[in-house]
């Protein structure tokens, strides 16, 4: 079966927008929701599509808005919380369910944390792939970012109108093999900050970059022009504008609860993800009355691609015992 092989998609007109999504699986018992990364679309799931599928379960993966064949709106603030959140649960109301087990990696993975702090009765149970469930700051994160890591660090450059879209656009192999790298392959582009240089300076890295020979690449030619012919069409902008509402977010987010009660959940760590590093994943058992966490040796950030066998056996498993069929 080729590698790039994914269900047909289907659209949904959802909280102001059209959201496609890639649907496997008998529609019965409780649906199982992908949600992707930056810089990701549905496709990243392709493994566990066809894992879930196997085993009967009704699974999802999404194009988030801005991504692949979902809407792109203009706004900055249509890519806040409360829009990636209202699409899930617009999507639940497409699809006439009332609880959905929700999965996340990377972004994915903020947003799905959110789901039972934000739509507490639309969540039957949560997986976080390498992102970890984080209590609220108690100051704007970015403000903390630019303090700890410096102007260059690329969640505060995304800060920057324009800029980082044209760069990430100019060449979108480049930029995609750069990012797609397995492993540590990201490792050396997030080391401490030091004699004033910005740790996870990856706009000047990406300038830097030659993927000429880089062993770490784990796509195939076939999955990476997935990728590229995706972003050349779409651009980076809808993406970016994900980290734009940093800020909003967490001012939006005072009245929220801080801990996740009643609802199974699942986080998954990667050993070598030099981003979401699973020491970030202690304490979560502290605000979350119901959770196991597992660790992947040997994977770096991308990892439903890098570990898709280990990836899929632990969440059929989790499965299997949580939401028995």
């Amino acid at each position: 079966m080729p590698t790039t092989e994914m269900p047909p998609a289907q659209r949904a007109a959802v909280n102001g927008i059209e959201l496609a999504y890639y649907e496997v699986g008998p529609r019965q018992g409780v649906p199982v929701v992908l949600c992707h990364g930056f810089p990701e679309t549905a496709f990243s799931w392709r493994h566990q599509l066809k894992a879930l599928e196997a085993a009967g379960r009704w699974a999802i993966a999404i194009d988030g808005r801005g991504y692949g064949l979902t809407s792109r709106p203009p706004a900055v603030e249509d890519y806040d919380m409360e829009h990636l959140t209202g699409d899930l649960v617009g999507l639940l109301d497409h699809l006439g369910v009332e609880k959905a087990i929700f999965v996340g990696h990377d972004w994915g993975g903020f947003v799905v944390w959110q789901m039972p702090l934000m739509h507490p009765g639309r969540c039957a149970g949560i997986i976080g792939l390498n992102t970890p469930f984080q209590q609220r700051l108690g100051i704007d994160p970015i403000a903390l970012f630019r303090k700890v890591y410096g102007d260059e660090m690329y969640i505060v450059w995304f800060q920057t109108p324009a800029e980082p879209d044209a760069l990430l656009a100019q060449d979108v192999e480049k930029t995609m093999r750069f990012f797609m790298r397995a492993g540590d392959g990201l490792k050396s582009d997030a080391q401490p900050k030091a004699e004033g240089r910005s740790t996870f300076a990856f706009g000047e890295t990406l300038k830097r970059y030659d993927p000429a020979g880089d062993a770490r690449q784990f796509l195939s030619d076939e999955e990476l022009a997935v990728y590229v012919e995706a972003f050349r069409r779409t651009g980076f902008t809808g993406p970016i504008n994900w980290y734009r509402n940093f800020t909003r977010n967490w001012e939006r987010s005072a009245h929220l609860p801080q801990r996740i009660d009643g609802v199974p959940c699942l986080m998954i760590t990667a050993e070598h993800d030099p981003v979401l590093r699973p020491s970030m994943a202690e304490g979560m058992g502290d605000h979350i009355s119901d959770l196991e966490t597992v660790m992947i040796e040997g994977s770096g950030h991308w990892t439903q691609q890098e570990k898709p066998e280990e990836v899929n056996r632990i969440i059929l498993g989790w499965l299997d015992r949580r939401f028995p069929r």
